[in-house]
């Protein structure tokens, strides 16, 4: 059987992009590589000095790990030596990284990425991931601006994870389907692994923190329950399966079937999961594999972006799953007034 790399797969779709000229193929080579320096720290985490916590805390609140502040200072590098971004958004900085180089002074893309989700994680061995979001610069030249970032999810150019697990797996779509790469350490390739993926349209897996279920809006507690009654017509009970690392959990249900729920708590009224560079890339792959996703009341990629960090609420997987958990928010919203 003929193995197709990564590489040749990015140069076979890119006359999807006439437009490009080869420069987005570049950039998602370049996310690529930066994912397999990433991955071979993750794989030998547990053997030298990067495991724990900086002491610092980022600007969402939350203690920096080590192999965090790693993560984000490889993605950038590539970004800044590949030359076709010309800024940054990432969770680990306040602001964004504008890039005013010589080599970027045509760069037509700005980058939005959570440089590794699920972090808290990584001490116990649990899969990690990366996740990014390309836009085409507003601007029109120079270093990028604020205002780059500032469009809605359904103007991605591209979007992706990487996930670091039993396996490391990019998957990532141009809005032409979704694809799933994974890496051979034998010869150092991604390998096209998971060609036009699909996420089954029905399926029995929630994936929420139950923790805070007392927390929760009305009807994400009403959806729950009925996700736990059993009735024969609709496979129920659901299996509660919640990894607690936001990669993990959406990677398994867009494979096999389910829902991932990060509603809005008393804690956090607006929600806690990012609209830029955690929702809006997800949403994209998801509904790319025809799946469904939603703040709980709006198309995820329609919502307006007012602010680098700016928090939503997230319904996310199998098409008839987010359907009726919708119909639950709707029919209690009147209990939230």
């Amino acid at each position: 059987m003929k193995v197709k790399t990564l590489g040749q797969f990015i140069i076979e779709k890119q006359s999807d992009f006439p437009y490009a000229k080869g420069e987005l193929s570049r950039l998602l080579r370049d996310i690529g590589i930066a994912g397999k320096i990433v991955n071979r720290e993750v794989s030998k985490a547990g053997l030298v000095e990067i495991l724990g916590e900086t002491g610092e805390v980022n600007v969402q609140g939350e203690k920096v790990k080590k192999l965090d502040v790693f993560a984000n200072e490889q993605f950038i590098a590539a970004f800044k030596a590949g030359g076709e971004v010309c800024a940054i958004a990432s969770e680990e900085n306040d602001d964004i990284i504008p890039i005013d180089s010589e080599i970027s002074k045509n760069a037509k893309y700005v980058v939005a990425m959570d440089p590794l989700d699920g972090s808290s994680n990584i001490d116990v061995n649990v899969s990690v991931g990366t996740i990014f979001s390309i836009y085409r610069r507003t601007s029109l030249s120079g270093a990028g601006t604020i205002n780059d970032f500032m469009q809605r999810g359904t103007e991605q150019v591209a979007a992706g994870y990487i996930i670091y697990g039993s396996s490391c797996m990019l998957v990532y779509t141009t809005g032409k389907g979704v694809n799933g790469f994974t890496l051979d350490p034998s010869i150092g390739e991604f390998c096209l692994s998971h060609p036009n993926m699909r996420t089954p349209q029905n399926g029995n897996v929630y994936s929420v923190n139950e923790g805070n279920y007392l927390h929760f809006p009305t009807g994400v507690k009403k959806y729950i329950k009925y996700c736990q009654e059993e009735d024969k017509a609709t496979n129920r009970p659901f299996s509660s399966r919640y990894i607690g690392s936001g990669v993990a959990d959406i990677h398994r249900n867009l494979i096999t079937g389910g829902i991932y729920i990060y509603p809005t708590t008393t804690k956090s009224p607006k929600g806690k999961l990012r609209l830029l560079y955690e929702c809006n890339p997800l949403a994209f792959i998801l509904e790319q594999a025809g799946g469904i996703a939603s703040n709980g009341n709006k198309r995820i990629m329609e919502l307006d972006i007012t602010e680098l960090h700016q928090r939503t609420p997230l319904f996310l997987g199998s098409s008839e799953m987010v359907k009726v958990a919708l119909d639950f928010m709707e029919k209690y919203k009147e209990a939230e007034v």
